[in-house]
């Protein structure tokens, strides 16, 4: 049997004990590994090692060592329960040992749950899981987990509560991180909700998502595009002290502006531009770079990006001129500019 799309998911969160094999493959080794502990945990539980109902073995030993496999799935454990064999990083040379084990598999024997990087159509361990009409097949490809998934990682981590926004941010913060990244960013917001029966904020969410570029640099950026020229010079010297590259800030600056410009040159407005961006920006910082868009104006905007490339330039050229005063004279130039490009 082969999975596909959100069937994944759910089987692994409680595959079926009376299948005897579940092939787990992809090219994202992350993303395998996630999904194999998943379903290695739903099948046997928290304390498995400790009662020896969980066995690895290494997917190449299997090519010497074939009959290591069925002496694990036929072994009868000490402690009761369910158990599972693991086959780690397998490659195709391990198929006869495992098609063996699949036919010799009767109830109550362990489950072999199979791991294995990219397959292409041809592999043999493909060849094997397919079509057979017991064992399971769950290729992993590059997408982001789907808001059942999320849900239902939330909810095994004590957190029932979940509004709408602060969903569509997890769902958007999903596609911005690496999938272990990701799951420690739901395991750190599950630990900081304990105990606290309020809905989970968008707040609490970008409070707790891991920064994405350099904290101080994105508040330089921040108090040049919201004008605050009183707050300008003491967060210049923050960020000279901390010997971040003059081009550095011209990149993060162009980048923010052109993000402000999408969104106010949006048909729908500078909250669909906002929400058409990718990175996807999220929590209160989606709200401070709409008010951003529309204080300044998509004319206004076109402006400072004219500035800005003109800004880079000149930093990667041959000019004699101290590189850290061009950027600041240019960013204090954007803080003094009058709302709306008036």
């Amino acid at each position: 049997m082969i999975l596909k799309g959100a069937e994944i998911a759910r089987y692994v969160a409680r595959p079926d004990p009376t299948r005897p094999a579940l092939l787990i493959y992809g090219q994202d080794a992350m993303r395998v590994a996630l999904k194999r502990a998943e379903a290695v945990k739903a099948l046997v539980g928290e304390g498995a090692e400790e009662e020896m109902r969980l066995t690895r073995l290494p997917g190449a030993d299997l090519r010497k060592d074939p009959a290591a496999l069925l002496d694990a799935v036929k072994a009868v454990g000490f402690f009761p329960g369910q158990r599972v064999v693991l086959v780690d990083d397998t490659p195709d040379a391990a198929a006869p040992a495992i098609a063996s084990a699949i036919g010799e598999w009767n109830t109550g024997d362990a489950v072999i749950v199979v791991a294995a990087g990219a397959l292409s159509k041809g592999s043999a361990l493909r060849k094997l899981f397919e079509p057979h009409p017991a064992a399971v097949t769950a290729p992993i490809y590059d997408d982001p987990p789907g808001e059942e998934e999320i849900t239902r990682w939330l909810t095994d981590a004590g957190l029932w509560d979940i509004p709408r926004d602060a969903m569509r941010d997890l769902m958007a913060l999903s596609r911005a991180l690496d999938p272990g990244d990701f799951r420690q960013t739901v395991e750190k917001i599950a630990l900081y909700k304990f105990g606290d029966d309020t809905a989970l904020t968008p707040a609490e969410i970008a409070h707790l998502a891991p920064a994405t570029i350099e904290a101080e640099v994105d508040d330089l950026i921040d108090c040049v595009a919201e004008r605050r020229a009183r707050d300008f010079g003491a967060m210049m010297r923050r960020i000279e002290g901390q010997g971040i590259a003059p081009v550095t800030l011209c990149i993060a600056a162009l980048r923010h502006f052109r993000a402000l410009h999408a969104a106010a040159s949006d048909p729908g407005g500078p909250g669909a531009g906002i929400g058409r961006l990718r990175p996807p920006v999220f929590g209160p910082r989606r709200d401070r770079m709409i008010r951003q868009a529309q204080d300044w104006g998509m004319r206004a905007l076109e402006d400072a990006i004219h500035q800005l490339i003109a800004t880079d330039l000149t930093l990667r050229s041959a000019s004699k001129a101290p590189a850290m005063a061009v950027m600041e004279r240019m960013l204090l130039r954007l803080c003094m500019m009058p709302r709306g490009g008036r």
